[in-house]
């Protein structure tokens, strides 16, 4: 179960690189755009391809995650949802001169985005609790989500916040990928040996 949980976050590393490609493309589509062009036209499908690729990346190494790590349900209800809200996100970012409802520079969008996505990478910490370096990589890419908001206040559409997310569950993703690799968290998967914890009673010792 562990090699499961391995190829899980390396499915969620390629899905959110692919996420940065497609907030890459967006900013190109955005910049160049001229209705009914063919390099729109050709950006347009480049940037549906990098959406729905990574989507399926990041919710197979999601649902290999979730089906080989034992217990923390919030964890991964908040991740598959964050999966979710990005699609969805993403699909009105392409298209936001479809949907007059959607409005890319809301700085109210941007701040419930942020808030989301820091609230989901704090999930992470059920991993292995009161692990110091796992604490201290979820704290920066908090700190790099919340920095995502800069986009809108400097005037930029939202997949500024998408790219800033992307690079930071990349971070995440790898970080976490390191620790386990190290030997510095430990996560009990299924099939695993019941871990026996050793309990000190200092009144039996008196």
């Amino acid at each position: 179960m562990h090699e499961r949980l391995n190829s899980g976050i390396k499915f969620c590393i390629i899905g959110n690189l692919l996420f940065l490609a497609f907030s890459i493309v967006c900013f190109i589509f955005y910049t160049t755009y001229e209705a009914g062009s063919a390099l729109s036209t050709i950006l347009e499908y480049i940037a549906y391809a990098t959406e729905f690729s990574g989507f399926a990346a990041f919710i197979f190494g999601d649902w290999l995650i979730s089906s080989s790590i034992r217990f923390r349900g919030l964890m991964k209800i908040c991740l598959t949802l964050y999966i979710i809200l990005e699609a969805v996100m993403m699909v009105l970012e392409i298209n936001a001169f479809r949907f007059e409802f959607y409005h890319p520079y809301s700085r109210a969008l941007a701040i419930f985005h942020s808030a989301v996505s820091g609230f989901v990478c704090l999930t992470f910490l059920q991993l292995d609790k009161d692990k110091k370096k796992l604490e201290l990589m979820v704290i920066i890419c908090i700190a790099m989500m919340f920095a995502g908001m800069l986009g809108n206040i400097l005037g930029i559409r939202i997949y500024f916040s998408i790219l800033v997310n992307a690079v930071a569950y990349a971070v995440m993703f790898y970080s976490i990928a390191r620790l386990i690799r190290n030997d510095e968290i430990e996560v009990d998967c299924h099939g695993d040996r019941a871990r026996v914890a050793e309990f000190k009673s200092t009144i039996v010792d008196d």
